[in-house]
């Protein structure tokens, strides 16, 4: 592939990319690490690169690059938490410090278990602020998709708190 194919490719789907890495990690700073990544990966393989699927493959390599930073992040959190011996506040009983501990990581744990669908919206609306209407439009699906999205993730996250973890 020549360097003008590639930066053509480059010019075309770079932002979508690193959208598309945003909206999964939920950090701009670090969608545009991995999108940069993603393109050097794809220059190392740029002589094995079909034109016709450069899409697919770009937004492959983007999966697999956020799927392994979320199994590094989980590895190094679960190391701080081990390391980690927080002072509670004064005005926290030993037994509020643990339970907002357990509940903590009971959230975390039922996040981690939604459908990605599911997981993209809800942080896109709960820790973005981001209305159904924009979700939508990011995302390129309809409003009611993304109320049937959050609806789902806001049931199985109630019972998996409830029930489950």
């Amino acid at each position: 592939m020549e360097l003008t194919t590639f930066k053509t490719i480059f010019d075309e789907y770079y932002h979508p990319i690193k959208n598309f890495l945003y909206y999964k990690l939920g950090d701009v700073a670090l969608a545009e690490d991995i999108a940069q990544e993603v393109f050097m990966k794809a220059w190392e393989k740029r002589d094995q690169i079909v034109v016709d699927t450069v899409k697919s493959y770009l937004y492959t390599i983007a999966n697999n690059l956020t799927i392994n930073h979320f199994k590094s992040a989980k590895s190094n959190f679960e190391f701080e938490l081990k390391e980690d011996n927080p002072v509670p506040s004064k005005s926290e009983t030993p037994d509020y410090t643990m339970e907002k501990d357990e509940f903590a990581l009971k959230l975390e744990k039922a996040i981690a278990s939604l459908t990605e669908s599911q997981r993209v919206v809800f942080l896109m609306n709960r820790i973005d602020d981001l209305t159904y209407k924009e979700i939508a439009k990011r995302l390129d699906i309809s409003v009611k998709a993304v109320e049937k999205r959050m609806r789902n993730a806001l049931e199985a996250l109630r019972q998996l708190i409830d029930h489950k973890i």
